[in-house]
């Protein structure tokens, strides 16, 4: 399997915790992934809950000065120097928690900051994602890799996937065997250029064609 990411001694790691409870079963399982990692990366841990935003103002066309404070300099500073970034968020409601969708939506307005560049030098980093939660059933976070993978492919950024895992009471997702065990190879994983999915479809034709024009130059 070829990892598509930069090469070990040019990443950095920042982990991105957007869970409404300290050392819960989300950052359990994203402590486990980050344990796997090469001593030599390094890594960045901000918790959403120490670091809190205010609600977003989309003032990207208003005149004036945006205000920024200093937590949202920190995050978008920790965020533009990391090659990897990881949204540690649980399942609320079958997508991210009100925290995490908070500072993603900081990314649009980080779009239009002069000068800043977000949307170019973001393009080619890798965006992954960890989430516990208390269904068994994986299907229903969906709707949370639907939006981060949609929001890597419009940053032009690569995407992990999610490492899923089960708990809800405190420290539960440790007897979740298969999730801890994923959790030890998750950054090892490929990480292909988020698409939208009109994009992968085109893709689809795009290869179908290809083979087919192969079979005709060989029959």
């Amino acid at each position: 399997m070829t990892n598509h990411s930069p090469r070990p001694a040019d990443r950095s790691f920042l982990f991105v915790l957007g869970s409404s409870r300290a050392d819960g079963n989300t950052e359990i399982l994203a402590r486990a992934a980050a344990d796997a990692l090469p001593s030599e990366i390094p890594q960045r841990w901000i918790d959403l809950n120490r670091l809190p935003l205010p609600d977003f103002q989309d003032g990207r066309h208003e005149e004036g000065d945006w205000p920024v404070s200093e937590a949202e300099r920190t995050l978008r500073e920790a965020t533009m120097e990391a090659t990897d970034i990881v949204i540690a968020s649980p399942l609320y409601w079958y997508t991210l928690s009100a925290q995490t969708k908070r500072y993603l939506d900081y990314w649009s307005g980080w779009l239009g900051v002069p000068g800043l560049g977000f949307k170019q030098r973001m393009a080619g980093r890798t965006l992954w994602a960890v989430a516990a939660m208390a269904d068994e059933d994986e299907a229903v976070a969906d709707g949370m890799a639907t939006t981060l993978n949609n929001t890597a492919a419009y940053l032009r950024m690569r995407f992990g996937g999610v490492l899923l895992g089960n708990g809800s009471r405190p420290g539960q997702v440790r007897a979740d065997e298969r999730a801890m065990t994923r959790a030890k190879t998750y950054f090892e994983g490929e990480t292909p250029p988020a698409l939208f999915p009109h994009e992968e479809q085109e893709a689809r034709v795009g290869q179908a064609a290809r083979e087919a024009e192969t079979v005709g130059a060989t029959a």
